[in-house]
Parts: C-alpha cells; structure tokens; sequence
C-alpha cells in the first residue's frame, strides 16, 4: 500500500478530452471500505484509470471523479448504497493522465452476515451511447445549478426532471443504458 493515501487533492490538474473507449467486454470491479477507500482493484480498472494498485488501494475513490460530474449524482448515490439499495449511473471518470472515461455503473453494498454493511462493491461496463448523449446535457444543467445555486437546487431540479418523467433515477439511467 502506498505511503501516502491518494485522495481528490491528488487528482490531475490539467484536464484532456482524450477520451479511453471501453469494450463490450470490459467489466471494471473495485471495492471499498466503509468510508470509500479502495480495498481491490481489478486489472482492468487500473488500465483504465492510469494507476497502479500500490496506488489504488487505501486511496479514496474520488479520486478518479470527474469534475465535468454534478455533486448530486454522488449524493444519491451514497444515499441509495448506504440504505442497502443500488445504485445505477453514467459515470464520467478522472485518469491519471488528464484524459477519461466513461463507464455505466453498478454500485452495492456489501453486506455482513448479521445485515450490516461492511464495504462496497462496483462493477462498471461500456456505457450505451444513446444513455451518454442523453444524460450529457442533463448532467451540464445539474452542474450549472450546483455552480449558481448550490446542491440542493440541482437536487430540487433533479427531482422535478424525475417527476415530470414518472421515472425514478435509477430507471431513468437503466433505459438510457438500454436504449
């Protein structure tokens, strides 16, 4: 495990659109512990993102977030994971270089014998370009918000978007994969 425990501060600075492409086979698995540092790391998921597992594993995984990603998407996913639910997105992600990627996840919690929840697991596949050219523009106004008139406006707008669609997110995200 490295020295030093790698977090968001030592995420690039300088950004790229030098996009890496997922296959249709490639699945990316990471795990973490309770407060979101990465306890596993598969192969692929280093490939992608750019680092090693010395430097994986004990950083937070917010690392490889994006900043093109609205604060929402995080905070619903940490609310539907730490309430035993899952949680599906189109995630923009960080490597190492500047450059990204884009995954479709799948995010759980992993839970103990006795019910109680000791880690998380996410599994992330190549996202559907129609879900990627639908929710791009859905994520640019959410940021916008957020920038303006903080979190809890894009969460307001989030909600009406949601509910003027009859949709829940995860339905939402789970169609636009699918379509």
């Amino acid at each position: 495990m490295s020295a030093k425990r790698l977090s968001k501060l030592d995420a690039p600075k300088v950004l790229t659109n030098d996009e890496k492409v997922m296959a249709e086979s490639d699945m990316i698995v990471s795990k973490t512990d309770l407060k979101g540092f990465i306890t596993y790391a598969n192969r692929t998921f280093m490939d992608f993102c750019g680092y090693s597992e010395d430097e994986l594993l004990g950083a937070n995984h917010n690392l490889i977030r994006h900043p093109d990603m609205p604060k929402i998407a995080f905070k619903l996913c940490w609310d539907l994971i730490q309430s035993k639910r899952e949680f599906f997105g189109f995630v923009k992600n960080l490597r190492k270089d500047g450059g990204l990627y884009w995954v479709f996840a799948y995010i759980t919690a992993d839970i103990d014998t006795s019910g109680n929840i000791i880690g998380y697991s996410s599994f992330r596949r190549k996202p559907s370009k129609a879900g990627l050219d639908a929710i791009t523009p859905i994520y640019k106004k959410l940021i916008e918000i957020e920038k303006s008139e903080g979190m809890l406006a894009s969460e307001e707008f989030l909600n009406k978007f949601l509910s003027d669609n009859n949709t829940s997110y995860n339905e939402l995200v789970t169609s636009l994969q699918l379509s």
